[in-house]
C-alpha cells in the first residue's frame, strides 16, 4: 500500500468526545498511524483568529481535544501550538473555547516562538518555528473552510501556520498572487513528517477565512499527504480541483496526491459522503495584505 496515495474518510456528524475519539482510532488504525508511549507530539490547529470563530473559522475545540485525548490514552505528550495571523494562540484558544475543550486534560499549550530560517527549493527565504523540530510527530489538524483568496483552505494551507507570528502577513505582501501558492506548497517540504486530520464535521462555506456560514459536512478525512486529502475532500464537496490555486501549483510540479483517480480509499469512497450546497467564492480577492491592516495587526501582537 503506497501511503502517500491513501486517504481514509469516514462519516462523523457530531463533536461528541467518545465518537470522535472511536473515529480517531479508526482512522489511524487504518492508516497504520500509532503512538509510541512516551512520545512528544505536537498537535497544529487551524487558529487563524478569534473573530468569528463561532461559524467555524478555527479547528474546533472538542475536535483538537478528542485527538489529544486519543494521544494520550496511547501514552503520548501532547502539545498544541500554533502562531495565529492575529494574536497569539492562547488568546485565539481562550476566545474559542479550548480551555473548557481541554479541561481534564495533561496538555500544554504553546505559541510559537523560536526563529527557524529557511530558504525552500526554489528559493523563498521564511522563517518557520523552530518548535517543529522538537517533537517526534507533527499531527496537522485543518479546518476544511472557504476562503477569498484561495477560494477552499485544508490540509495544505495549514501548514502555513508554521510560518512564524506576522511573517505570514508579510509573506501575503511580499509574494503576492504571483508566488504565493508556490510557497506554500514549497513548504511541505520543509516541514517535519506527519499526518493530516481534517475537521469536516462542520465545514465553513460562502466565504473564509473567517466570516463564513457553517456547513454540515458530517466527514473528518486523514492522509500521510495532505495533497491527496485536499484532492479527496475537493471531490467530496463537488468542488473543481482547478479552480483552487494551491491545487494548480500542486498539479504544475506533478506532486503525488492530484489526481483523484490514482488514490486509495481503505474506508468510505468520496461518492459516499459526497454533498451539494458547498459555495466557495466565485471571485478571488488579491492575496496581499495592506500595508496599514498589517502594521496595525503587528503591533497588536506587540501588546497581546
Amino acid at each position: 500500500m503506497d501511503l502517500s496515495r491513501e486517504v481514509a474518510l469516514i462519516g462523523c456528524s457530531t463533536y461528541g468526545r467518545e465518537m470522535l475519539k472511536g473515529r480517531i482510532d479508526r482512522l489511524c488504525h487504518t492508516l497504520g498511524f500509532s503512538v509510541c508511549s512516551g512520545s512528544r507530539l505536537l498537535l497544529k490547529p487551524n487558529l487563524v483568529s478569534a473573530v468569528g470563530h463561532q461559524r467555524g473559522s478555527v479547528t474546533h475545540p472538542k475536535f483538537v481535544a478528542a485527538v489529544a485525548a486519543w494521544c494520550i490514552d496511547h501514552g503520548a505528550r501532547v502539545t498544541i501550538g500554533d502562531s495565529p495571523a492575529f494574536g497569539t494562540a492562547a488568546h485565539v484558544m481562550q476566545k474559542s473555547g479550548y480551555l473548557e475543550a481541554l479541561k481534564g486534560l495533561p496538555v500544554t499549550v504553546i505559541n510559537f516562538k523560536k526563529k527557524k530560517p529557511v530558504k525552500t527549493a526554489n528559493g523563498f527565504n521564511i522563517v518557520l518555528a523552530g518548535e517543529i523540530d522538537e517533537y517526534d510527530f507533527l499531527i496537522n489538524l485543518p479546518k476544511i473552510k472557504a476562503h477569498n483568496q484561495l477560494r477552499l483552505t485544508m490540509a495544505v494551507k495549514n501548514y502555513f501556520g508554521v510560518v512564524l507570528s506576522w511573517r505570514k502577513a508579510f509573506a501575503h505582501m511580499q509574494h503576492g498572487n504571483k508566488y504565493f501558492a508556490g510557497l506554500i506548497i514549497d513548504l511541505l517540504e520543509s516541514v517535519p513528517m506527519g499526518i493530516s486530520i481534517a475537521d469536516g464535521v462542520s465545514a465553513m462555506h460562502k466565504q473564509g477565512p473567517v466570516g463564513g456560514q457553517p456547513f454540515a459536512l458530517s466527514l473528518i478525512a486523514a492522509s500521510f499527504n495532505p495533497v491527496a486529502l485536499d484532492t479527496a475532500i475537493m471531490d467530496i464537496l463537488g468542488v473543481e480541483p482547478w479552480v483552487s490555486p494551491l491545487w494548480q501549483e500542486a498539479s504544475a510540479r506533478k506532486k503525488t496526491g492530484c489526481n483523484i483517480a490514482e488514490l486509495g480509499f481503505p474506508l468510505a469512497q468520496p461518492a459516499e459522503l459526497a454533498v451539494r450546497g458547498f459555495e466557495v467564492p466565485e471571485e478571488l480577492l488579491p492575496v496581499r495584505f495592506q500595508v496599514h491592516s498589517f502594521m496595525f495587526n503587528s503591533i497588536r501582537k506587540l501588546f497581546s
